[in-house]
């Protein structure tokens, strides 16, 4: 009898691993207590796991056993701070998988510079900073303005464009302080951005949709929508980037998200991670061309799906919006009742894992709306992708315009009412 196919995987807000049992696929999650919710993924999995996801020791510790019993094919992630563990957890093993190096230029967002570098593509001028001393110098030799952010950051944290030498010491000094990889300096890159979502097997890459951003001034992605049309013009270079990108950081399988900045030059990487995307981008990537990259995360490994033999053709549009609100405590939600689309309200005094709850319960329908602050909860201001907390509306349409158009419309219609918090003494 054929062994039923076996996974474990680690991590992911949302886990990935929604229809897995319908698959048949035997999957085991590893997760951080609290950073999950269970309703989304005990249906799918035989086994839940708690535990340190960012130690292999501890991985291993929990794998091997399970794996001694009853051997997994591939234990996989798409959670940043879990890739080199697992890629070691993996080696240990005798499993195959992306390797901890790669996994540590990729995350290592000055490592992914030497590398285009060394390939000599998608150029961006930048240095790894020690000192304020150095990143003042940096400024000086670029002029005008300069980007300064973590080394391994990650959800648009501490990214500061800095003119002056003032605020150079206290971007460099609000960085160390975060610790995330140290200091990165790079050139402003001027520009609309976008993702490539793409996907690799054997080293073939395959673009599977490119979204396009609104991000406000704490570069912070508020609206994505699937198929973009300013990249449209570029795409067959930005699809070429791509595999070029992926090529010189050295990864040759599972999901990767890429961000450019379309330049009077051309198209320039922002950063490039192994993992699937946040902000609900998967979904409305499958909307958009019927390709699911969450689904392909788990079977192509398999042999279950085969990848696409070229990149496909959106057929539809598909976008999704944050919600936002001014800071202080909510008194009111207005608008909701006269909406002409489903409603979903995270229960009260529920804090949800991930951007996107719910999400996944709504794939039967074109749009719909997602609240989850209530009266009573205090909220600020859009500063982070982690601010991105009160809800989120999506639409899916005949055109990506059309599908914003929708979600505007929607967002527009709703009011969280706040009223100003007291300072606490």
């Amino acid at each position: 009898m054929k062994k039923q196919p076996r996974i474990a995987v680690i991590g992911g807000r949302p886990a990935p691993v929604h229809g897995s049992k319908d698959l048949g696929i035997d999957t085991v999650v590893v997760h951080t207590e609290g950073q999950f919710d269970p309703a989304e993924v005990e249906p799918h999995c035989s086994q839940v796991i708690t535990g340190d996801i960012t130690d292999a020791d501890e991985l291993l510790r929990l794998l091997r056993p399970l794996h001694q019993e009853n051997p997994f094919d591939f234990i996989l992630t798409t959670t940043e701070l879990s890739a080199v563990p697992v890629a070691e957890v993996n080696k240990a093993l005798g499993l195959p998988g992306t390797s901890a190096d790669v996994c540590h230029i990729i995350r290592d967002k000055f490592l992914t510079r030497e590398a285009l570098d060394a390939a000599g593509i998608s150029p961006v001028r930048h240095r790894r900073i020690s000192t304020v001393e150095e990143a003042v110098r940096f400024l000086d030799d670029i002029g005008d303005r300069i980007v300064l952010k973590p080394g391994m950051g990650a959800a648009s944290l501490h990214i500061n464009v800095v003119t002056t030498a003032d605020e150079v010491a206290r971007a460099v000094k609000e960085i160390g302080d975060f610790g995330f990889g140290g200091v990165l300096a790079e050139e402003y890159l001027e520009g609309p951005v976008v993702s490539v979502e793409a996907f690799s097997h054997h080293g073939r890459h395959v673009v599977l949709g490119v979204c396009e951003y609104q991000v406000n001034e704490h570069f912070v992605e508020w609206e994505c929508s699937v198929s973009s049309d300013q990249a449209a013009p570029i795409l067959g270079e930005l699809r070429e980037l791509t595999a070029a990108v992926l090529d010189a950081v050295g990864l040759k399988d599972g999901p990767s998200h890429s961000e450019f900045v379309l330049t009077e030059n051309g198209p320039r990487l922002l950063e490039t991670h192994n993992r699937l995307s946040g902000s609900g981008i998967p979904e409305m990537v499958n909307r958009a061309t019927g390709w699911d990259p969450a689904r392909l995360f788990m079977t192509v490994p398999l042999g279950i799906d085969q990848l696409p033999e070229e990149a496909p053709e959106p057929v539809r549009g598909a976008a999704i919006r944050f919600l936002d609100a001014k800071p202080g405590r909510i008194v009111a939600v207005t608008g909701v009742e006269d909406l002409p689309v489903p409603v979903r309200w995270v229960p009260q005094g529920v804090t949800p894992t991930h951007m996107v709850p719910c999400l996944k319960d709504l794939s039967d329908v074109d749009s719909a709306v997602v609240i989850s602050k209530h009266i009573g909860d205090e909220t600020g201001g859009m500063d982070s992708l982690l601010a991105c907390d009160k809800g989120y509306v999506f639409a899916t349409a005949p055109t990506r315009a059309e599908a914003v158009r929708r979600c505007a419309e929607l967002a527009d219609g709703i009011t969280f009412q706040t009223e100003v918090i007291a300072e606490r003494s």
